[in-house]
């Protein structure tokens, strides 16, 4: 059986990456919902519908778990799907507690889409922490459309960026929490940006280790020589064109590269 990934769109892939590299011997689907991208700017009622349709779809491929690698549809609709389908289905959120663990008492600044930046659930996160005077939220809705566009170094990318750290003081801040998986993409652009002393932080690793939780998986001998059997989906029509998969290869390549800017 197959591990399910779903998206709004290729910010997803972010997190597929991750489980190709500890996971080689699963098999995986990647479904990324291209027909309805950017869900973070959308009612939420939309975005419901879209992630119901996407799983009813997923269990017609024969998935034993599906990973919603997508924040903005955690926060809108794991708990409904959780009380609809008898499958594990893992979530993501903003690592907004991995970062003040990591970095104790300086600010963090937690970038998102605007439905989760406005949602209950983070709100929620944030009280838990119960650090809520060093966390800043920041929506950052065009990077999804950047990303899905592959601009990820151009001159509107860097403009857009500068304009909306402006208000910030860098220097009281320890980390950067990109709380959209599109936003990995942007890692060596947001570098060039921000000072040094502002770190990365990402809920992809902490939402892999949950999925092997629960489907009891242990990290492998890793085959740097296995080629990953992935299938992909774009809201539904399997992806077999040469140009399409050559695009998925050019994001993952491009993840490649990001990995190692922290």
């Amino acid at each position: 059986m197959k591990i399910a990934f779903f998206d709004s769109g290729i910010g997803g892939l972010s997190v597929l990456h991750h489980a190709i590299q500890i996971l080689p011997d699963e098999q995986f689907v990647f479904f990324a919902d291209e027909d309805n991208v950017p869900y973070g700017t959308k009612p939420r009622e939309d975005v419901l519908k879209f992630v119901d349709d996407a799983f009813e779809f997923l269990l017609t491929l024969n998935v034993k778990a599906i990973v919603v690698a997508c924040n903005t549809a955690t926060s809108v609709a794991v708990r409904a799907m959780r009380s609809k389908y008898n499958l594990p289905i893992i979530g993501m959120e903003p690592a907004i507690k991995r970062a003040i663990d990591l970095y104790g008492d300086r600010r963090v600044l937690v970038t998102a889409t605007p439905i989760t930046v406005n949602g209950e659930k983070i709100k929620a996160l944030i009280n838990k922490v119960g650090k809520a005077q060093l966390i800043d939220l920041l929506a950052l809705p065009k990077l999804v459309e950047f990303s899905e566009r592959q601009e990820f170094n151009s001159e509107a990318v860097t403009t857009y960026l500068k304009d909306k750290f402006a208000p910030y003081d860098f220097t009281q801040f320890s980390s950067i929490v990109l709380g959209c998986t599109h936003f990995n993409y942007f890692k060596d652009t947001i570098r060039a940006i921000l000072p040094d002393n502002v770190k990365f932080v990402d809920g992809n690793s902490g939402t892999l280790r949950e999925l092997m939780r629960r489907l009891n998986l242990q990290l492998p001998e890793i085959n740097n020589n296995k080629q990953p059997h992935i299938e992909f989906y774009f809201s539904g029509r399997k992806i077999t064109d040469p140009n399409e998969l050559d695009r998925i290869n050019n994001y993952l390549k491009r993840l490649d590269k990001m990995q190692s800017i922290n």
